[in-house]
């Protein structure tokens, strides 16, 4: 039997050492373990990068256990700890990772690793339902939401009283729409629904509202008026919202009206109509006569048809509330239309901060009617929430009143808190857009006299690039008012200024949405500025700057460390982080980054040609003496317009 000296002889022999001691023996790895318990609790780069690279993302989401991170990896879980006690910080298979740890040892391991945050309650179940795929044979066709837009006075309830068969208008305060109105009707055993909106700058985002939950808007313009400031206003959402128009030229019968007039107003305003040669149909009606409304329905019917709108009766409901109330008698009262799904007495519905059972619904004509279910493009006045939910707000049908309450709760919250901090949605601004490329530049322009709004848009319209787009949402003339604001808070656009200010109130109210506001007297300044920030939003072209050549003179093998290439410069430089193609018998056999640059024994940046230095490659160690290394580096190169 072999005494102790002569096993150690043997480990000798098999170049093994003390270092291949059992854990449990007394020896240099016990030692190694114990001290690395007793190492403060930090982390430490260790500059090797011991993984090939990984071409695509792994996506880890947080808590992770250290298996489950390795197993998402693809490594072996010892890898890992090794990795983890090499940087100072032993942890066993089932302890967490924050997220500082898991980046860091994925850096350490060379692989692209995505950290996300667990999903919040209200982010899980809501995304899932707006991300939610129907099925194509669930798919059913479903009445058009239309809405009605336009300027004050301009006779959109009075057409809409005429179509439906009621008087609402003469109910109304000074004559004119304050609130939003939903209405279901059938003509000719077809289904549609109309929004009736408000004409009254006051009332610009209820308007947005009507426009953003629209199939079609119908655009409703006074023959003996024509084009008006809110009629500019109406455009600019039907445009914002993506939606076909309908143009129903209202007041026909009145005596005198110059039609023509009308229609070039409305083309100058990029509303072609159809007998022009455009792809917008214009309907001429009287609401006092009931002249052409059979017309309009018949243009709207055919429009919804052309377009075939769908929706998914099955699934669980969504849509968006209109309007809301508080009644002392009832509670609170919602005003919703059912854009997907079915919405049935019972469902479990969260509506922004407002959540609840629904106890019942009426129809939003006949108040006294009650309906048990709602399929989508329906409108109902929902009861049985909480309180009364914000204009605007989605609402969606859930399985679990808890999580409706606290869904509701968090939201609540986040409005309290913006209350208290005065502001509201980020918005973007013309600093920021290259920080989100590849988006839409809404534009809303205001500018002293109409000779400058064409001015503007020939000038922008030199800078149309396929990556970048601009929206000119609505060009006026006239002082910046809050309307306009209210306009760009819905459609996130930023507002140009040309020669004018805006009023105090529009001042405030955009300090308060977060809009920026930009105002101009040249020209070419704005257009600069808009170019500027266009080309901050293009992707960058990458080039390639050839720095030298270096050869290899005799190769070091350190433990612990890898090889070591004892260089040359032949020509140029070499720098730190640059990469080098490995050529070899005049074939390039592998394209490596650089993990060290030394002269002698102090790390450099660069080494210039005629010296010698050392090189260790990343995650490659088979260096040969006489092996050359191109050295190049990748740069990125802003793109002009």
């Amino acid at each position: 039997m072999m005494n102790r000296d002569q096993r150690q002889q043997k480990r000798k022999e098999r170049g093994m050492g003390k270092s291949a001691l059992p854990p449990g023996r007394k020896g240099g790895r016990q030692n190694d373990y114990e001290e690395a318990l007793n190492r403060p609790k930090h982390l430490v780069r260790t500059g090797q990068n011991t993984a090939a690279p990984r071409k695509n993302k792994i996506v880890i989401t947080l808590p992770i256990t250290v298996r489950s991170f390795a197993e998402e990896l693809e490594l072996p879980v010892t890898k890992v700890i090794a990795k983890l006690m090499q940087m100072g910080m032993p942890m066993t298979i089932t302890a967490s990772m924050d997220a500082d740890t898991a980046e860091l040892v994925a850096a350490e391991l060379n692989l692209n690793v995505e950290i996300r945050q667990p999903q919040s309650l209200e982010e899980k179940l809501i995304t899932a339902a707006e991300e939610m795929e129907d099925a194509p044979e669930d798919l059913k066709s479903r009445p058009p939401v239309i809405t009605f837009l336009g300027h004050v006075d301009h006779g959109k309830t009075s057409l809409l009283d005429r179509i439906i068969g009621i008087d609402v208008c003469s109910g109304e305060k000074g004559g004119i729409t304050q609130h939003i109105r939903a209405y279901q009707i059938s003509k000719d055993g077809n289904k549609i629904t109309f929004v009736d909106t408000p004409g009254h700058q006051a009332f610009t985002e209820m308007r947005a509202r009507g426009a953003n939950c629209t199939d079609i808007a119908v655009l409703v313009v006074a023959a003996d008026d024509g084009v008006m400031p809110q009629t500019e206003e109406a455009i600019s959402h039907a445009r914002a919202a993506g939606v076909p128009i309908v143009v129903a030229l209202n007041k026909i019968d009145i005596p005198g009206v110059n039609v023509p007039k009308v229609l070039q107003e409305l083309a100058s305003h990029d509303v072609l109509p159809s007998e022009w040669g455009g792809d917008v149909e214009v309907v001429k009606c009287s609401a006092m006569t009931g002249e052409g409304v059979d017309e309009l329905l018949d243009t709207i019917l055919t429009v919804a048809e052309l377009h075939d709108y769908k929706a998914n009766p099955k699934r669980a409901a969504m849509g968006i509330c209109l309007e809301s109330q508080l009644n002392q008698d009832q509670g609170a009262i919602a005003k919703v239309l059912v854009q997907k799904g079915t919405l049935k007495v019972g469902d479990i519905v969260v509506c922004g901060s407002a959540y609840g059972r629904v106890k019942s619904m009426t129809e939003t004509l006949q108040t006294k009617n009650r309906v048990q279910k709602a399929l989508p493009s329906m409108p109902v006045n929902l009861f049985g929430l909480d309180k009364a939910p914000g204009a605007g707000d989605k609402f969606y049908v859930l399985d679990d009143i808890t999580e409706a309450r606290e869904i509701a709760a968090r939201k609540a919250e986040f409005e309290h808190q913006q209350d208290m901090a005065g502001t509201a949605v980020k918005h973007v601004t013309l600093e920021d857009l290259f920080s989100t490329s590849g988006q839409t530049l809404n534009i809303i322009l205001r500018t002293d006299v109409r000779g400058s709004i064409e001015a503007i848009k020939a000038e922008i319209a030199k800078l149309e690039n396929p990556e970048v787009q601009i929206r000119i949402l609505q060009a006026m003339v006239g002082g910046i008012t809050e309307a306009d604001v209210a306009l760009a808070d819905a459609s996130n656009a930023i507002i140009f200024g040309f020669n004018v200010v805006p009023d105090e109130n529009a001042r405030v109210l955009a300090e308060q949405k977060g809009v920026q506001i930009r105002r101009y007297d040249i020209i070419y300044k704005m257009t600069d500025d808009i170019k500027a920030a266009m080309e901050g939003m293009l992707k960058p072209e990458e080039k390639e700057t050839e720095l030298g050549r270096i050869v290899v003179q005799k190769r070091f093998v350190i433990s612990h460390v890898g090889t070591i290439a004892g260089c040359r410069v032949l020509s140029g430089m070499v720098q730190r982080g640059c990469r080098v193609r490995l050529i070899r018998e005049n074939r390039i056999i592998g394209d490596y980054a650089i993990d060290t640059l030394k002269r002698e024994k102090d790390d450099v940046k660069e080494v210039q040609q005629g010296y010698e230095c050392g090189i260790k490659l990343q995650n490659f160690n088979d260096i040969k003496e006489g092996d050359v290394f191109e050295a190049y580096k990748i740069e990125e190169v802003s793109r002009k317009l």
